[in-house]
């Protein structure tokens, strides 16, 4: 760890405002300035929170959805308890995981799902901003099916190859997607958040998923996806943990 980093990372504002409001992590302020921009969370709405931990941003969800409204939240990581919020340990893509939302759901449609998914950070970015795009297209073919006609995914992406493939397949499933960089973004970091609202109530008639059409658009670039034995993968990704350095980092 570099004093530069550091001394920075001790005088960031957005840590020590999360700190003083009782958030658990400076990334809880990205969502407030994405729900400013974008009002998507209303009461009463219920949410779905992918990638949870450490529970900046379902504390965020929980305050916009008020008490008649319900935030689940799923993460590899066990999450402190959120007030009314419902956690689940486990993988979006376990059938069981899913099985757990739907129970709780009780038939109930989801209007919101959000991301703040990350890859574990390698230190090589065409590496990180690559699972980062991988991330955010398995988490959106895994949730839209759970999310009601009109509703809104938010998801955090690396800038990068992939990014103008992975809109232009949300463009046809939703009305209106935005990208949007929060002012409580470090200056340095290349993330964006894809903002998409007005999901299209016959996208699930497309004869591809977000994750084809992005390996598609990547291959004409000479760039291929594509899974690795076990034993290759160093470091391993390991879904939905958020990497950070503190839980106030990020």
């Amino acid at each position: 760890m570099s004093k530069r980093w550091f001394n920075e990372h001790r005088a960031d504002p957005w840590r020590r405002k999360a700190r003083q409001e009782g958030y658990r992590a400076r990334s809880a302020y990205k969502l407030k300035q994405i729900q400013e921009k974008f009002p998507v969370l209303r009461k009463g709405d219920i949410v779905l929170d992918v990638g949870c931990a450490p529970g900046g941003w379902t504390q965020i969800a929980t305050e916009a959805v008020g008490d008649e409204g319900l935030v689940i939240g799923v993460d590899l990581q066990t999450t402190a308890p959120v007030e009314g919020a419902h956690l689940i340990v486990g993988d979006i893509r376990d059938d069981l995981v899913r099985s757990t939302i739907n129970d709780t759901l009780r038939g109930r449609p989801i209007n919101t799902v959000i991301s703040d998914i990350s890859p574990d950070i390698t230190g090589r970015y065409d590496i990180d901003q690559a699972v980062s795009i991988e991330l955010v297209g398995m988490v959106a073919d895994y949730t839209l099916p759970m999310l009601n006609s009109g509703g809104a995914f938010i998801a955090k992406i690396f800038q990068g190859p992939g990014l103008d493939a992975l809109i232009a397949a949300l463009k046809r499933r939703f009305s209106k997607v935005h990208r949007f960089s929060p002012v409580a973004s470090r200056n340095a970091s290349s993330e964006i958040y894809i903002v998409c609202r007005n999901l299209k109530p016959h996208h699930g008639a497309l004869k591809q998923t977000v994750t084809e059409e992005i390996e598609g658009a990547l291959s004409k670039l000479g760039i291929v996806m594509q899974e690795e034995d076990e034993e290759d993968i160093v470091p391993p990704i390991t879904g939905f943990t958020v990497h950070r350095r503190t839980s106030e980092e990020e």
